[in-house]
C-alpha cells in the first residue's frame, strides 16, 4: 500500500546527512538506528530456528482429533479400559483372489501376517482377533450339550479334513459377517491400538505404523491374495504419506507469488527480499513449534502456506511505499523510515484482523484445531516482525532498482494527471458505484446473494458427506479398501457403541437384558444400521443351543440359573469384569451425518423413555460413536465461531475508524461472502468437520484487510471534506492496486491446492480461494455502494 493521504507530504531528503535520525517514534528510532544489530539478531535467530524446525515431527493423535470434554466421549474415556478394541482399531481384510478362505496356503498366510502385526509396537495385544487368535471360538449344540472351542483347532494340520473342520467351525463361530466374509473370500484380522506403546510410554508414530503395514501388504499381496486396511491409523498414515507432497504446493505458491509481484514491481532484488522475509517467517514458525513442544498434524500443515501467503501480500506494501519515495529521489534509507511511519499501525491492525481469525478458533474442545490456532498466531506474531520490522530494514539496505523506482513514479505521476483529466477505465467503473444507480444495483444484487446463500446454507451438513474417509479422494487406495469391507462384511468398520450401566452383577438380570433387547430392536429399524450384537442377541442364540437348537426357543431366558450359565461363555467384549457393564453394538453402512443423527436421536429417545437409575444407556464408544460426537460440537462451535469472529472484526474495526456506518460497509461483504461459502459447501458436497471448520474464520480474519485498506483511505477523504467518489477513488490510486494484488496473490496461491492428493486441503484451497477473491471484490464494489448511502454524498457536498 502507498503512503497514506492522512500524513503530511514528506520532504525528499537524497542526502542522509540531512535527515534527522532522531526523529520518528520511539520504535522507529530504536530499530532503524541499530538497523546491524537487528538484522545479526534476525540472522541468528533464523539459523538457530532453522536448526529447531529439523526436529519437528508431523504425527497426529487420536485423542488430539475428539472433542474430550463432550458427555460423550467423558462416558467412552471413563470406561475406556473396560472397553479395550472398541476406540482406534484397524481392520486388515486378506481376500481370496480365486477359491475360498478354506484354503491351506491361504490361512497360512493369514498366520503369518497375523504373527508379524501383533509383534507391531501399539498393538492391544490381548484384544487382537483373527482366524487363529484362541479366543475366536465356535459354540455348536451336541448331543451332550453345548460344545466348543477354537475356530482353528490345535491338530490342524492343513489337511483336507482339518480344512473341512475349520469351516463348520466358522460356519458354528457366529464371526460370518464379523472376522469372515459371507462369501467366504476373506477375512478379517482386527487390531486394535494402544493410546501410547506400552513398552515406550511413547505416542504411536502413524506415519511409521502405516508404512509398517505398506510393507506387509508389499510383502503377502499375490495373484492369490489382496489385503485391504481401514482404520483411523492408517487414514492418518495415508494423509501423512500425501502431504510429503506437501513442499511441491509450497514451491507452487512460492513460485505464483514471485512472479505475480515482480509483474507487478518489476524490480527483482525488492521482490526476492519480500520471498526472502515471508520465508523466513515461515522457517521461524516451523522452528518455533517443537521449541514449545508442538507438532505438525495433516491439519495444521497447511498453515505454513497461509503464513507465507500473508507474509507476501503485506511485503507488497511496503515494497509499493519504500519504490514510490526513492523515485521521487529520496534516499532508501529515509524512504524505508517513511514507509515504516505511515504503514506500521495499518499494517499491525491488518495482522491482527488475521490473528482473530484464527484465535477463535481456541473456543472448539478439539484439541487439533486448537493447535493448528496456536500455531496460525505464532505464524502471525512472527509475520508482525519480519513484515512490519525486518523488510523495511533490508529494504533500507537493498533499496530498488533505479528503471522500477521511475517506472512506479511516472505511474503515480500518470495517476494523478487521471485525476485532474481523465480517470483510469477500470478505477472509474468501480468508482461508479458509489453513485445512486449503481450503488443500488450493488445492494440490491449483494442482498439478493447474501439472502440465496443464507438458504442454501440451512442444506449446509454437519459431518461426512461420503462414505469412506473424506480426507482422501474417493479413488485413494484407503477408500477402495474400506469399500471392499463395506461391501462384504455386515460388521462394517463404522462401529457405534452404546453402554448399559447397571449396578455391580446386575448386567445379567433378566430386566436388563430385556431392555438392550428392546434397544437393539430399535437399532434395527434405521436404514443405517447394518446389523447389531449384544448379550442380550447371544442370549436368544444360547437358549436356542440349549434346547436342541429349536428356533421356539429363541427368545430371552428367564431363569437367572440359565443366563448365569450363559454369560460365563460369552465373549468378554460383550460385557465386564464386574459385570456392571454392557456393550450394544451397531454396525453402520458408513459414517454420514445423516447416518450418525438417526442413531444419536434413536439411542437418546430410548434413553429418555426407559431408562432408570439401575439401568443407564449411555452414548457412545466406537469410532462412529466419536464421530457423532465431534460432530455435535462442530455443529455448535460452527455458530459459535461465527459470532465470535464476526464480534471481534467488528470491535478491531470500530476502534480503527471510530464510525457505526464504516464498520457496516466493512463487514457487510464478508457476512455476504460467508454465506456464499457455506453455499458453495453445499454444492461440492463438503460438510462443516474437523478439517473445514476453521475456513470460514480464516476467511473472515483474513479477508478484513481489503476492507481496512480501502475504508482507511476512504475515511480520511471524507473527512478532509472530499465527496464520496472524489475519496474513494483517491483510495483505489493508492490501495485499489495492492488489495486487487493480494486478492489475486492469495487467491492463486491457494487454488493450487486442489489438484492435492489430499481430499480436504483440496476443500480447504477451493474455500480460501473463493473467500479471498469475493472478500476483494466486496472491498471493491459493495463497500463503495453501502457508503453512498450511509454517508449521504449531498452532505460531504456542502461541507466541501
Amino acid at each position: 500500500m502507498s503512503h497514506m493521504p492522512s500524513m503530511p507530504a514528506d520532504a525528499v531528503i537524497a542526502d542522509l546527512n540531512k535527515f534527522d535520525q532522531y526523529s520518528g517514534t520511539f520504535a522507529e528510532r530504536l530499530l532503524f538506528n541499530n538497523r546491524l544489530a537487528i538484522v545479526a539478531i534476525c540472522l541468528l535467530t533464523t539459523l538457530v530456528l532453522g536448526y529447531q524446525a529439523l526436529g519437528l515431527s508431523l504425527n497426529a493423535a487420536y485423542e488430539k482429533m475428539i472433542p474430550t470434554g463432550h458427555p460423550y466421549i467423558a462416558n467412552f474415556l471413563e470406561n475406556r479400559k473396560q472397553l479395550a478394541g472398541m476406540g482406534n482399531t484397524l481392520r486388515i481384510a486378506v481376500e481370496a483372489k480365486d477359491g475360498t478362505i478354506f484354503d491351506a496356503e491361504y490361512l497360512d498366510t493369514v498366520r503369518k501376517l497375523s504373527d508379524e502385526v501383533f509383534l507391531i509396537p501399539g498393538v492391544d495385544r490381548p484384544y487382537m482377533k483373527s482366524l487363529w487368535a484362541p479366543a475366536v471360538r465356535w459354540t455348536g449344540v451336541t448331543e451332550d450339550g453345548l460344545d466348543g472351542g477354537p475356530v482353528i483347532p490345535d491338530d490342524y494340520d492343513g489337511s483336507p479334513q482339518s480344512l473341512e473342520q475349520v469351516r463348520i467351525n466358522v460356519e458354528r463361530s457366529g464371526e460370518i459377517g464379523q472376522l469372515v466374509a459371507a462369501n467366504y473370500k476373506s477375512s478379517i484380522i482386527l487390531v486394535p491400538l494402544q493410546e501410547k506403546v506400552a513398552e515406550t510410554g511413547q505416542r504411536i508414530d502413524y506415519h511409521a505404523l502405516s508404512q509398517r503395514i505398506e510393507q506387509m501388504r508389499e510383502k503377502y499381496e499375490s495373484d492369490k491374495v489382496a489385503i485391504h486396511v481401514t482404520g483411523f491409523a492408517k487414514v492418518v498414515g495415508d494423509l501423512i504419506d500425501g502431504l510429503m507432497q506437501v513442499l511441491v504446493f509450497f514451491a507452487a505458491a512460492i513460485a505464483i507469488c514471485t512472479a505475480v509481484l515482480f509483474w507487478y514491481t518489476r524490480c527483482l532484488r525488492s521482490t526476492l527480499l519480500v520471498v526472502l522475509c515471508s520465508m523466513i517467517a515461515v522457517v521461524w514458525l516451523l522452528g518455533l513449534l517443537p521449541t514449545l513442544g508442538y507438532e505438525l498434524d495433516p491439519y495444521s500443515v497447511l498453515v505454513p502456506f497461509l503464513v507465507f501467503a500473508i507474509g507476501m501480500s503485506h511485503g507488497a506494501q511496503k515494497m509499493n511505499g519504500i519504490m514510490q519515495d526513492i523515485g521521487r529521489g529520496t534516499h532508501r534509507l529515509v524512504a524505508a523510515r517513511y514507509t515504516f511511519r505511515r504503514l506500521f499501525l495499518a499494517g499491525m491492525t491488518a495482522l491482527l484482523a488475521d490473528a482473530v481469525g484464527f484465535a477463535v478458533l481456541m473456543v472448539i474442545d478439539i484439541q487439533v484445531i486448537q493447535d493448528l490456532a496456536i500455531t496460525a498466531s505464532i505464524g502471525v506474531a512472527v509475520l508482525i516482525f519480519t513484515n512490519l520490522v525486518l523488510l523495511p530494514i533490508l529494504l533500507s539496505y537493498a533499496g530498488v532498482s533505479p528503471v522500477a523506482a521511475q517506472r512506479s513514479l511516472k505511474a503515480e505521476l500518470q495517476e494523478a494527471n487521471d485525476v485532474a483529466h481523465k480517470k483510469h477505465p477500470f478505477w472509474a467503473f468501480l468508482d461508479l458505484f458509489t453513485s445512486r444507480r449503481w450503488a443500488t444495483v450493488a445492494v440490491a444484487l449483494g442482498l439478493v446473494l447474501g439472502v440465496f446463500g443464507l438458504v442454501v446454507s440451512f442444506q449446509l451438513k454437519i459431518g461426512d458427506t461420503d462414505p469412506g474417509a473424506p480426507e482422501l479422494r474417493a479413488d485413494s487406495r484407503y477408500n477402495l479398501d474400506n469399500a471392499f469391507i463395506v461391501s462384504n462384511y455386515a460388521a462394517s468398520s463404522d462401529v457405534y457403541i452404546v453402554m448399559v450401566k447397571t449396578s455391580q452383577y446386575a448386567c445379567a438380570h433378566y430386566s436388563t437384558l430385556h431392555t438392550v433387547d428392546a434397544l437393539e430392536r430399535e437399532l434395527q429399524q434405521l436404514p443405517g444400521v447394518e446389523t447389531t450384537s449384544s448379550l442380550a442377541g447371544l442370549a436368544k442364540t444360547a437358549s436356542s443351543g440349549m434346547n436342541e437348537g429349536s428356533l421356539k426357543w429363541f427368545e430371552m431366558p428367564r431363569s437367572q440359573e440359565m443366563l448365569n450359565s450363559i454369560i460365563t461363555r460369552a465373549p468378554r467384549e460383550m460385557f465386564n469384569q464386574n459385570c456392571d457393564l454392557l456393550t450394544v453394538y451397531a454396525y453402520l453402512k458408513d459414517h454420514k451425518a445423516d447416518t450418525l443423527t438417526s442413531v444419536v436421536n434413536t439411542v437418546e429417545a430410548f434413553a429418555a423413555k426407559y431408562g432408570t437409575d439401575d439401568i443407564r444407556i449411555l452414548n457412545a464408544a466406537g469410532n462412529a460413536g466419536v464421530e457423532a460426537a465431534t460432530n455435535i460440537v462442530v455443529k455448535k462451535a460452527n455458530t459459535q465461531m461465527l459470532f465470535l469472529v464476526y464480534a471481534a472484526v467488528i470491535v478491531l474495526a470500530f476502534i480503527t475508524f471510530r464510525s457505526w456506518r464504516a464498520v457496516v460497509c466493512a463487514v457487510v461483504p464478508l457476512m455476504v461472502t460467508s454465506v456464499l461459502c457455506e453455499a458453495l459447501m453445499v454444492w461440492l458436497n463438503i460438510g462443516v468437520k474437523v478439517a473445514t471448520l476453521p475456513v470460514i474464520a480464516l476467511g473472515v480474519g483474513i479477508g478484513v484487510d481489503y476492507a481496512l485498506y480501502v475504508m482507511t483511505v476512504t475515511m480520511t477523504h471524507l473527512k478532509a471534506g472530499m465527496t464520496l467518489s472524489e475519496a474513494y477513488y483517491k483510495a483505489l490510486l493508492f490501495t485499489g492496486k495492492v488489495v486487487v494484488l493480494t486478492g489475486i496473490t492469495l487467491g492463486i496461491a491457494v487454488a493450487t491446492w486442489a489438484w492435492s492428493p489430499i481430499k480436504f486441503q483440496a476443500d480447504m484451497g477451493i474455500l480460501l480461494a473463493f473467500m479471498f477473491v469475493w472478500n476483494m471484490l466486496g472491498a471493491l464494489i459493495l463497500l463503495p455502494a453501502l457508503a453512498h448511502f450511509l454517508f449521504r454524498p449531498q452532505a460531504q457536498v456542502a461541507q466541501a
